[in-house]
């Protein structure tokens, strides 16, 4: 299966999870997982959230920022992976006053 996130719309959400500004991704969702491409344009964020029944896994892409993790900070790059088991809570942010955060991530969902 190809998804070709150029094809598919953009969503825009402001103030995701409490965040600043807006998060934009083009998204393909099923049963199993969301898988998208996502952008925070500079001093964007998505807030602090936990994630109780499935987990993440964020690529960066390009951009520079950081993501809140549990009671640590993760700064990230393009090239580096953060990862948010079930269970844990964490938010990202473009740190960048000039330049977009493009990241690529996955969402499981965990059965029970």
């Amino acid at each position: 299966m190809i998804i070709d996130f150029e094809s598919l719309e953009a969503t825009v959400i402001p103030n995701f999870r409490g965040g600043e500004k807006s998060f934009i991704a083009n998204m393909f969702v099923d049963n199993n997982n969301k898988i998208m491409m996502g952008k925070l344009e500079p001093l964007a964020s998505i807030g602090m959230h936990t994630h109780d029944k499935n987990s993440e896994i964020i690529y960066i892409l390009s951009g520079e920022g950081k993501c809140l993790y549990d009671n640590d900070v993760d700064y990230l790059k393009a090239g580096f992976c953060h990862y948010c088991p079930m269970g844990h809570s964490h938010s990202l942010i473009n740190t960048s006053e000039v330049e977009d955060l493009l990241f690529f991530a996955v969402i499981p969902e965990h059965q029970n």
